[in-house]
């Protein structure tokens, strides 16, 4: 699976053309040194840390893969543990490195979103799909997003996720909250938490399910239908 996508270029206006950014936007620099190289080189320390977390991120691609070793993961480097350890000291923050990338990528895109979208429903309908866009374009990080590749690690990268969910609901909610109080509603704190907490199972949910299908349910399924449904 190739991913060519660049996070700095995606563009939350062309949502149709798979504005997330991808995983190889995590080696923007290695595949050319490559190249242009006709004899292998030793890379730069910033540059094996930026291809350890891209082979991580392929590895948690493929079936079965919840749990990726340190030994797999040197292995498929051509690399020693050892080498691994120069550079991350712990697994752990090899996956922190990934989830890093996720929340820079994500927010990134999501600020996009609110500067040029005066309308709050537009808002969250852009959040909500890149989101699951984003999911879908890397489905190694889907893995690290939903939690099934980090049961076996330190709990707190699973509640750095957890967060993650908690600051997309609360953008959520400011934009609901204004799209309920140009509504007119009564109660538009009470709607806009109710309609936010809603809105954020759902995306969990469409991730989840994709990534336990082994990627053959995409979480944009029918998406157009279902945010009518949840956001009118």
């Amino acid at each position: 699976m190739t991913h060519t996508t660049d996070p700095t270029a995606a563009d939350p206006d062309a949502f149709d053309d798979a504005a997330a950014p991808a995983t190889d936007a995590l080696v923007p620099h290695v595949a050319t040194a490559t190249a242009a190289a006709p004899v292998r080189k030793r890379p730069k320390p910033g540059e094996r840390r930026v291809q350890i977390l891209h082979t991580l991120a392929s590895m948690l691609e493929q079936p079965g893969a919840e749990r990726v070793t340190t030994a797999a993961l040197a292995a498929k480097l051509e690399v020693s543990e050892a080498a691994l350890y120069r550079h991350f000291a712990s697994k752990a923050q090899m996956f922190e490195g990934l989830i890093e990338f996720i929340e820079q990528s994500v927010f990134t895109l999501v600020n996009q979103i609110n500067e040029r979208e005066t309308d709050a429903t537009v808002q969250v309908q852009k959040i909500v799909t890149l989101l699951l866009q984003f999911g879908e374009k890397n489905p190694g990080m889907t893995r690290v997003m939903v939690g099934d590749a980090l049961v076996f690690e330190n709990d707190r990268l699973l509640a750095r996720m957890n967060q993650f969910f908690d600051r997309v609901e609360s953008q959520l909610r400011q934009s609901l909250r204004s799209a309920a109080e140009a509504a007119g509603s009564a109660t538009p704190t009470v709607d806009s938490n109710a309609q936010a907490s809603i809105l954020t199972a759902f995306a969990v949910g469409r991730l989840q399910r994709f990534a336990r299908s082994g990627f053959k349910r995409s979480p944009t399924e029918h998406l157009d239908v279902a945010l009518r449904l949840l956001v009118g």
